[in-house]
């Protein structure tokens, strides 16, 4: 990965902490949300999750790729907010990103490997941190292609 267009330390830790997403597709004007353990692959920036063919989720999903999302603590303290908002493109995993995959959500979840359903990633197009820590408000931002990188507003 380019160092120049690598995701912020913070970031990548953030999303290495926690394990719940919120994944938003859509459809015909008509959005859906899900919930999803996660794990994150840092070196290819994927979201990897696993869920079976026939949800609703994945149902839209193979039909419109482009996904939204969020990432809140899994224990909320409501004086320190941080949570992360994103884009992205979802695919079945497979080939290369499949054993990147197995790898990444096994080793969090070594259990899940009972539980039927497919692994799923989500390449990162753009990722919006919101952190308290750093001062009431402040943001950082990344995007894969290079624009508006990091930014503390």
């Amino acid at each position: 990965m380019n160092k120049k267009n690598e995701i912020d330390e913070r970031i990548r830790s953030f999303l290495n902490a926690h394990t719940n997403l919120t994944l938003a597709v859509s459809e015909n004007d008509s959005p859906y949300c899900a919930n999803c353990f996660y794990s994150f692959a840092e070196k290819k920036n994927l979201l990897i999750f696993k869920s079976n063919l026939e949800t609703t989720h994945i149902e839209i999903a193979l039909r419109n790729h482009k996904v939204a999302g969020t990432i809140i603590p899994d224990k909320l303290d409501k004086t320190r907010i941080q949570g992360v908002q994103f884009t992205g493109e979802i695919c079945h995993a497979k080939g290369d990103n499949l054993t990147t995959a197995k790898n990444s959500y096994y080793k969090k979840y070594p259990f899940a490997i009972a539980f039927a359903g497919e692994l799923w990633t989500i390449e990162l197009h753009s990722i919006k941190f919101t952190d308290n820590k750093l001062g009431f408000g402040k943001k950082l931002a990344w995007r894969k292609d290079g624009v508006h990188l990091s930014s503390e507003k």
